[in-house]
């Protein structure tokens, strides 16, 4: 007898369902490198929108959907899409100092997604706080593999301090997309009642 591995499949019942996270991702990955190209050059490390963008994809998309988004977005940047700050693309950028930001994204979508899907982030304190952590994760994840290359003084001068007002603002931005968001959905599903 032939052992046969079953191929994953694809009832036309789920179809819409698939169609519709797909559609979503594209969005998703749309708006991060739109993000990414709302930019301050600054060296060694540009001020973007990214992670602005990323922690509200990880709150909306959950924590499966909104991580699997960043990552396809990083793989569009691996491949040589121009997706991330000032257009940069292809593997060297993943070697470079702002690696250790880019490594941060996913986890910082699923842990704000983990965070949404579970409800915990439910108003206002919540979702600030969640988000908070989010940035705080952000830059200290870039600020550890940014030492590698200037060393930890240099790091936190350089991949810290320009940024953490900016990460203070991304999240208060970030609290009032999703906070505004939610409360329309709210209200439209009262509505449909």
């Amino acid at each position: 007898m032939q052992n046969t591995i079953a191929a994953p499949h694809v009832s036309v019942s789920n179809a819409p369902r698939v169609a519709g996270k797909i559609a979503r991702i594209a969005l998703g990955t749309a708006v991060l490198a739109a993000s990414s190209w709302i930019s301050i050059p600054l060296a060694p490390i540009p001020i973007t929108m990214q992670t602005y963008a990323v922690i509200v994809i990880g709150a909306l998309f959950g924590a499966r959907l909104g991580s699997l988004t960043v990552l396809a977005w990083l793989a569009e940047a691996a491949v040589g899409l121009p997706v991330l700050a000032q257009g940069a693309a292809g593997i060297a950028v993943f070697a470079g100092p702002s690696a250790g930001y880019l490594f941060s994204f996913p986890v910082i979508a699923a842990f704000v997604g983990w965070l949404s899907d579970r409800r915990f982030d439910r108003g206002l304190v919540r979702t600030f706080g969640s988000m908070l952590v989010a940035n705080a994760v952000n830059l200290g994840l870039g600020v550890l593999w940014l030492a590698s290359f200037l060393g930890w003084r240099r790091a936190v001068i350089a991949g810290f301090l320009p940024f953490w007002i900016g990460g203070v603002a991304k999240t208060v931005l970030a609290t009032i997309t999703i906070t505004m968001y939610r409360s329309r959905s709210a209200k439209g599903a009262a509505n449909l009642r």
